[in-house]
């Protein structure tokens, strides 16, 4: 099983525990401490949960954290043929206690990352037939999270996610968005890159942080203060009066959705 479709298996059960708890993706998201958007990339197996969010989720569901992950007996080289798991796998995997086993699957995945991770363009070639092509992947670190809806609060805890795209752009720091209010532009569950430039002029996207909360708008400067200003019609203005001290984060660069490699 690659790590693609493990992230998709392990979606799947998330999404299946949740259910049989009777949880809404916002509420496993409060339990969990993440944001709900978070629960819905996991579910649609966008990207895996790290170590400490698997073993919170496992609690949040009252399982083992082994419940999340496929029976070791099912993992084939393809889908019809099984692969016989060596003995000294199998023994790692029954008597290393909690901790050990976490240092050990992390250092699988940390050696899985490095054999996966940004690798130069290239193609093999035999009797002038391309056999294989591989893409440079870069790596971004992205934060909890801006919002392009309601507002949410500004990266509390600093905890990021590693994604990859197959393009390198300049920024300076990188969130997930939150809400529909951006598009078609800007997408639920997409990566925004920012690039802590100031207030450049007016009608360019930005994160905005106001009261208590931090916002991805077009940003309009008036005489009393800014409009922040959503692509969705559906959606109406907001005024930030200056004596509000509203901050420019910084000019948002890019935005992407991940590649799952």
């Amino acid at each position: 099983m690659n790590e693609k479709d493990l992230a998709k298996y392990i979606g799947s059960k998330i999404k299946e525990y949740r259910k049989l708890r009777g949880l809404t993706q916002k509420e496993l998201a409060q339990k969990i401490k993440m944001g709900d958007t978070t629960i819905a990339n996991y579910e649609k197996g966008f990207r895996s949960p790290k170590k400490d969010t698997m073993f919170a989720l496992a609690n949040a569901f009252d399982i083992s954290i082994d419940d999340l992950f496929p029976p070791i007996n099912s993992i084939s080289q393809d889908s019809t043929t099984p692969q016989e798991i060596p003995s000294s796998v199998s023994k790692l995997n029954s008597e290393l206690n909690t901790e050990n086993h976490s240092k050990w699957i992390d250092y699988g995945n940390e050696l899985l990352e490095e054999q996966n991770t940004v690798q130069e363009e290239s193609a093999e070639y035999s009797s002038d037939k391309v056999v294989s092509i591989k893409k440079k992947l870069f790596k971004y670190h992205v934060y909890e999270k801006l919002s392009a809806g309601t507002g949410e609060s500004y990266f509390n805890d600093w905890n990021y996610d590693e994604v990859y795209y197959d393009e390198e752009i300049d920024h300076d720091f990188a969130s997930w968005i939150f809400g529909d209010s951006m598009e078609p532009r800007f997408l639920n569950g997409e990566v925004a890159l920012i690039k802590d430039t100031g207030f450049d002029y007016d009608g360019a996207i930005y994160a905005v942080e106001w009261d208590g909360q931090t916002y991805i708008k077009k940003v309009k400067r008036e005489k009393d203060g800014l409009r922040l200003i959503s692509l969705n019609s559906k959606y109406k203005d907001k005024f930030a009066p200056y004596d509000e001290d509203p901050r420019i984060i910084g000019k948002i660069v890019g935005s992407f959705q991940p590649i799952s490699i």
